[in-house]
């Protein structure tokens, strides 16, 4: 069993849900950011590859600002899926 969340045990909407699992994601991708650019010699093809991520993240972040129920609880189950893997990497 693993330690990343499913976001399903949240209170709020589907809505609400997914945005926390965005969130998460952003911020991973904010502390993976943050590590490589203080590292002695970072990688700048990493840097951009998770930049990249975030930006994808931060771009789905504002479509659930429109988003309908359906498509906010497929951002959230991507978005879990995304997390576990990331935690896994």
């Amino acid at each position: 069993m693993s330690d990343s969340p499913d976001f399903s045990g949240l209170e709020g909407g589907v809505d609400a849900q997914a945005a926390d699992a965005v969130r998460a994601v952003v911020s991973w991708y904010n502390d993976q950011l943050l590590a490589e650019q203080r590292s002695p010699v970072p990688d700048e093809e990493r840097v951009e590859e998770l930049r990249a991520g975030r930006q994808a993240a931060l771009a789905d972040q504002q479509q659930l600002a429109t988003a309908d129920l359906e498509e906010a609880a497929r951002i959230k189950e991507v978005y879990a899926a995304r997390l576990k893997d990331l935690d896994a990497s």
